[in-house]
């Protein structure tokens, strides 16, 4: 049976914590999905197709470790993890705060479809204080991402708030 997992993210813009997260979970799965959400209450500064080719682009890295699909999702996750076969969901924690939210949805989500598991794995301390809202902040006030932020996604936010 093939293991896969779903690492699900609105991903605007990709940082380097999430390919930190990206690069671990594909250390225990056979396939890693990942799922960038579509949400429009979040007012996203890129396109659901600027997002998902940035995260294609960067998860080729980690391909030699196991298949990588990156496929845009809307609606319900436990139904879009249960449409590609997902047994478990990824997702990464920064600091107490994420636990408390987390904790809620894997209560949630278990209620929906207990089938599936959530798998948490724990920020690198390098990237514990990284967050898609903070960068876009940073870069929007003309501040140095490059820490937090591969080049080419550096490079397209530059280009976005220009």
């Amino acid at each position: 049976m093939t293991r896969t997992a779903l690492y699900p993210g609105t991903f605007d813009p990709l940082t380097n914590g999430h390919l930190d997260i990206i690069g671990r979970a594909v250390k225990l799965v056979d396939r890693l999905i990942i799922g960038v959400a579509i949400n429009a209450a979040k007012q996203p500064l890129f396109t659901l197709e600027e997002r998902v080719a940035m995260v294609r682009s960067q998860a080729a890295q980690f391909s030699d470790h196991a298949v990588i699909e990156v496929m845009p999702f809307e609606g319900l996750l436990m139904h879009f993890a249960e449409q590609v076969g997902a047994q478990s969901i990824v997702r990464g924690l920064r600091a107490v705060s994420d636990f408390e939210y987390e904790f809620q949805m894997v209560a949630m989500n278990q209620q929906l479809n207990d089938d599936i598991e959530t798998v948490f794995l724990m920020a690198d301390p390098r990237h514990q204080a990284i967050s898609s809202r903070l960068v876009k902040e940073i870069a929007s006030l003309g501040g140095e991402v490059s820490a937090f932020v591969p080049a080419a996604i550096k490079a397209r936010l530059k280009e976005r708030l220009a």
